[in-house]
């Protein structure tokens, strides 16, 4: 049963407004109407299309902008009790996952799949790029699961299916035959908007040119985002593929044939890059609808040298000194490849305030919107501000319960040190979780 259409939330404290002042929003048709000074109405009735903010801080909502949907709770899940990681490495994870996957059914891709849904709204989450794996084993069993909770959770969150070829298109026994097989057939799907691969799984370099140039390819002639996993190693002696993948869109002639956004995940070894090398990139990549996804979790616990250097993104840096579209985001919850966190994005914008030594108002604020409006952006959605101008979508997260007293988040930069566990999430002006 849909939700019902709000007309007002009244009663909340705005990002950058002073904690004392209190607001109304007017929602019509899913946007914000208005944003006016809050009025205290005697004997206001209540009404089921208003909801009393009751004094809490609102903000716009969260965003996965990078999230396997197929493989997580791998390690909570009974299912799958006997995969558990002995040696932690990126090898032992791909062959933990590669028996998992040997075992999957539509009753738990959609009980793992669903969960992770469910909890990502709890925290918050409205919008997320969910990959589903495609490959001679689970054929098309990932994405037709995705394809079914796209459905399911379509009036509580956006949900984007990226068809995601996480084995070589190139290599193998039969040189990636039927993989590239099953991804035209993804392709062909309507209800798949995103395809990703894997360039670095190749055998050879000249292989992982081919994957990016097959998989952008098939992108664009099927009108279809493009999302690369990309130079996930730090060997500096390894050459980052980022170089070639700019060629050869350019090739492609991207924009001028209407090729849609690109996003390029992990991107570890550009981390090793000095000032002029991202200047380089910056130039290179000019007016194509590039970002860059950081994915510290999955990096630093993936990610790490014979000298023990780890590595991920800088996206505040990409950002804030280089001017570069980023964001950052979960990857994995509950498998080998990330075994810690949750579904909460802003567990991910508390962690930057450390990995980055981003601690004040300004750096916060943008460690909210790496995980919000920028991730929305990472992805080509449609997003409201940090200001939640009118005109904009109706999606936000209340913190706090009715009753936190002196301890309610009042600001973003409470919201990122500390966003507590409980929320209440509003999804196109509907609201997606239970009142608190």
């Amino acid at each position: 049963m849909q939700p019902e259409l709000l007309k007002k939330i009244t009663c909340v404290r705005l990002p950058g407004k002073q904690p004392s002042e209190l607001w109304d929003i007017t929602i019509k048709e899913g946007r914000v109407a208005s944003i006016e000074p809050h009025k205290q109405a005697a004997n206001e009735p209540s009404q089921a299309d208003i909801l009393n903010g009751r004094n809490r801080l609102i903000t716009p909502s969260l965003c996965h902008a990078h999230i396997h949907l197929d493989k997580c709770f791998l390690l909570q899940d009974p299912k799958y009790e006997d995969l558990q990681i002995e040696s932690g490495d990126f090898k032992e994870a791909m062959e933990m996952t590669s028996t998992a996957k040997a075992r999957f059914e539509e009753e738990d891709l959609m009980r793992r799949g669903g969960q992770l849904i469910e909890e990502s709204i709890q925290h918050g989450v409205t919008a997320m790029r969910a990959f589903v794996e495609v490959d001679g084993v689970v054929q098309l069993k990932c994405l037709d699961a995705g394809l079914k909770l796209k459905q399911k959770y379509k009036d509580r969150c956006d949900i984007q299916i990226c068809a995601f070829a996480q084995l070589p298109l190139f290599s193998g026994d039969d040189d990636g035959r039927e993989v590239r097989k099953l991804m035209e057939a993804a392709a062909s799907n309507k209800d798949v908007e995103v395809l990703g691969s894997t360039p670095y799984v190749e055998d050879d370099e000249n292989k992982s040119k081919d994957n990016v140039n097959y998989i952008s390819t098939l992108a664009l002639a099927s009108g279809k985002y493009l999302d690369l996993h990309l130079d996930y190693w730090l060997e500096e002696q390894k050459q980052p593929l980022v170089w070639d993948v700019l060629k050869i869109i350019k090739d492609h002639e991207w924009t001028e044939n209407g090729g849609k956004q690109i996003t390029l995940g992990h991107c570890t070894r550009l981390t090793r890059f000095k000032e002029k090398e991202w200047a380089q990139l910056k130039q290179e990549i000019g007016d194509f609808a590039v970002s860059f996804v950081g994915l510290p979790t999955s990096d630093l616990f993936m990610m790490r040298t014979l000298e023990n250097v780890r590595g991920t993104l800088p996206v505040l840096e990409l950002i804030q000194r280089y001017g570069f579209n980023a964001a950052i985001a979960i990857n994995n919850v509950g498998n080998a490849f990330t075994p810690h966190g949750n579904c909460d994005p802003l567990i991910i914008a508390q962690l930057g305030v450390g990995l980055y030594q981003a601690p004040t108002k300004e750096d916060v604020q943008m460690l909210y919107e790496v995980v919000s409006s920028r991730a929305k952006a990472a992805i080509g959605r449609e997003y409201n501000s940090i200001d939640l101008e009118p005109g904009a979508p109706a999606d936000f997260v209340l913190f706090d319960s009715m009753d936190s007293g002196w301890r309610c988040r009042k600001s973003i930069a409470e919201v990122v040190y500390d966003a507590g566990s409980t929320r209440q999430t509003v999804y196109q002006g509907r609201i997606s979780t239970a009142k608190s």
